[in-house]
């Protein structure tokens, strides 16, 4: 009986010491949590420094792809607004999208984004920021609104690399990281999946992307289209031409003979309504690519540098080399 009694003793005191831990420990991981919440965050972008005391609570995102990222990263509750849709949405986002307002087609105005107290705005082009579209990040500065422009989307050759950097930031500046990290993990396994089926030995096909155009032809040069083409097994017949972007002439791109042409698809000018110019144009449709009908249809926001690259690729990989897939 005494050693019954002490057994229990003995249990109920190791019990009360394991709970006093468990306590503790759960008390340090919430003293964590809040000092990282509390930190501020210092972020260094496209010429801006700008501090983060706490996470936006009031954001808006200007473009497509920016918006994709804040909502795969579960931040729709943290946003105000969004704005400039190319296509539609990611399908696996549609429903976070669908609870945050849309507040223009294109860019809002200064005092859209005044009127709904916006603490954060995400821009993924350059020309959300600027005199004539909303403001200056400088000015968005003296109004006490934070921002951030896409460095993936406005530097020269960039690659996945650079929109996981991206996707970082924003992580960290909505205090998520574990989120960014797990998305990151979950991009880089969809594109192995695509890659590790491209035939191998085979010479890269010759590319033109054709973004718009009829009197000369708009492409891309050293973009993260190019990147797209490369890492689907194309050659880019322009990736010579410094630059993001340029507008090269109809005889340049016939000379280059692309094999194969993607066409980006976005604004008022359907894809089948360019297809039908290229296959129209007297310059451009001796090329092997209208000759031989090789179109590659490709949304504006899957070739953006956002959360779609694995879907870019397979669009590109199965255009370009569709016994493979």
């Amino acid at each position: 009986m005494k050693k019954q009694i002490i057994g229990t003793f003995l249990f109920l005191t190791a019990l009360l010491l394991l709970s006093g831990c468990t306590g503790e420990a759960a008390k340090t991981d919430l003293q964590a949590e809040q000092t990282a919440q509390a930190e501020t965050i210092v972020i260094k972008n496209e010429g801006i420094v700008l501090e983060y005391e706490e996470a936006p609570k009031r954001a808006i995102s200007l473009n497509q792809h920016v918006t994709e990222i804040m909502l795969a990263l579960g931040l729709e509750d943290s946003m105000v607004g969004t704005a400039y849709l190319d296509n539609e949405i990611y399908g696996p986002l549609q429903e976070a999208y669908d609870k945050v307002p849309v507040l223009a087609e294109q860019y809002p105005s200064k005092e859209q984004v005044i009127s709904v107290e916006a603490d954060f705005l995400y821009g993924g082009w350059e020309s959300a920021f600027n005199e004539k579209n909303i403001a200056t990040r400088e000015e968005l500065k003296e109004l006490e609104i934070n921002s951030y422009l896409q460095s993936s989307s406005v530097n020269l050759a960039p690659t996945v690399e650079d929109i996981y950097s991206d996707i970082r930031n924003i992580a960290k500046i909505f205090r998520v990281e574990d989120r960014g990290e797990a998305l990151i993990d979950q991009m880089n396994q969809e594109i192995e999946g695509i890659t590790s089926q491209l035939p191998e030995g085979t010479d890269p096909l010759d590319v033109l992307v054709y973004d718009s155009g009829e009197t000369d032809v708009f492409t891309a040069t050293q973009n993260f289209m190019n990147t797209l083409v490369t890492m689907a097994g194309g050659n880019n017949v322009f990736a010579d031409v410094e630059g993001n972007w340029a507008t090269v002439s109809k005889e340049e791109a016939v000379e280059r003979q692309p094999e194969v042409i993607v066409v980006i698809d976005y604004g008022t000018t359907t894809a089948e309504q360019k297809i039908e110019f290229l296959k129209t144009d007297p310059a451009l449709s001796q090329t092997p690519a209208v000759q031989n009908e090789n179109f590659v249809i490709l949304p504006l926001s899957a070739a953006s540098e956002g959360v779609r690259v694995a879907e870019a690729l397979e669009t590109l990989a199965k255009g370009f080399y569709p016994d493979a897939f």
